[in-house]
């Protein structure tokens, strides 16, 4: 136990006037209780949101298999998990108060030991501590990573009630359980991106209608994959042939799916996914410059918006990723380095 004399001298040694601080001192000592070393806990960094959601009774989870870098999720967002050391000691102080708690609690401290000065009341909490860590988790937002979502449905398709598969009991199907263990991606996150796979829920109660751009987009994708390059007006006349009557065929249809080279003569369609292109940004532009050495922002959008984080615009990654020119009088994008 520090007497008031030590605490004094302590305070002149660091040159801090004891009337302008709060009337409490926290004395640190391992004690015979300190039995937590190095490694024996983690240290998370959170948000004001995360911290929010955890005191609501909410949950984090960590996600990942053995070969993947583990994310973080919460109920709503993803995070990268990235170790952080530092040079100053973190020790953990079971009781230890904030100094806005001290603020609340003045008048009604569980005071261990107090010294009483003319002027001063100096409040001194003896407290252990229980273990340290000179390092911490901390959290960056990230993209989830949903292609494996795709992979896993595309295992075994869905072929309808009455298909000899069905009927297997030994047909595997995956639950929202299974897809929230394997899928590095927060339950939110992963729903959205059900929706855009068109998955739909085995016996549910749940009715369908068609859809005249995915069916129309879907028979474009079955008549691209057949040939490299497609003649785009006899494409064109193809498609609407080949799709149900009443349906409409557009090239809007077809963004994030297919490309029209309108340089070339006739002018061509071919197959380009989405899907096929690589996740990391720059490895992307470089595919895509690779392909075609000038894009208009309404030609690559589709093939970008996917890399778009949070407050990200398509505009800011041309930004980063490319540079601009006028040609024809219609502004276009190219690669800021060579591509071989």
């Amino acid at each position: 136990m520090r007497t008031r004399e030590e605490v004094d001298a302590t305070l002149q040694i660091a040159k801090l006037n004891a009337a302008e601080l709060l009337p409490a001192v926290h004395c640190l000592g391992f004690g015979p209780g300190a039995g937590a070393a190095a490694g024996d806990f983690c240290l998370l960094e959170l948000e004001p949101s995360l911290c929010q959601q955890l005191e609501a009774g909410h949950s984090l989870v960590i996600r990942g298999d053995k070969d993947e870098q583990a994310v973080l999720c919460s109920k709503d967002k993803t995070y990268d998990l990235k170790i952080a050391d530092t040079s100053n000691m973190l020790l953990f102080i079971p009781g230890c108060q904030t100094p806005d708690q001290l603020k609340a609690e003045e008048t009604h401290c569980n005071i261990i030991h107090t010294e009483v000065c003319r002027t001063v009341t100096i409040l001194v909490f003896l407290l252990q501590i229980f273990g340290f860590s000179n390092n911490y988790w901390e959290l960056r937002r990230c993209r989830p990573k949903l292609k494996k979502l795709k992979k896993l449905l595309m295992e075994d398709a869905y072929e309808g009630p009455d298909s000899q598969k069905e009927k297997d009991s030994n047909h595997s199907k995956y639950t929202t359980e299974d897809l929230l263990n394997q899928v590095q991606a927060s339950e939110e996150e992963i729903m959205a991106q059900l929706q855009v796979l068109n998955a739909c829920e085995i016996e549910g109660e749940v009715y369908f209608e068609l859809s005249a751009d995915k069916i129309c987009r879907a028979t474009a994708q079955m008549l691209l994959q057949n040939a490299v390059k497609f003649n785009l007006a006899e494409f064109q006349e193809v498609w609407q042939q080949s799709v149900p009557e009443g349906m409409i065929t557009t090239l809007d249809q077809l963004k994030g799916l297919a490309l029209v080279d309108r340089q070339s003569r006739p002018e061509i369609i071919f197959l380009l996914k989405v899907d096929d292109l690589p996740e990391d940004n720059q490895e992307r532009f470089n595919s895509l410059f690779s392909l075609r050495e000038k894009w208009t922002e309404e030609d690559i959008a589709p093939y970008i918006q996917d890399l778009c984080g949070e407050k990200q615009t398509i505009g800011t990654l041309l930004t980063k990723y490319s540079r601009s020119s006028i040609q024809n009088g219609v502004k276009v994008y190219n690669s800021r380095r060579p591509i071989s």
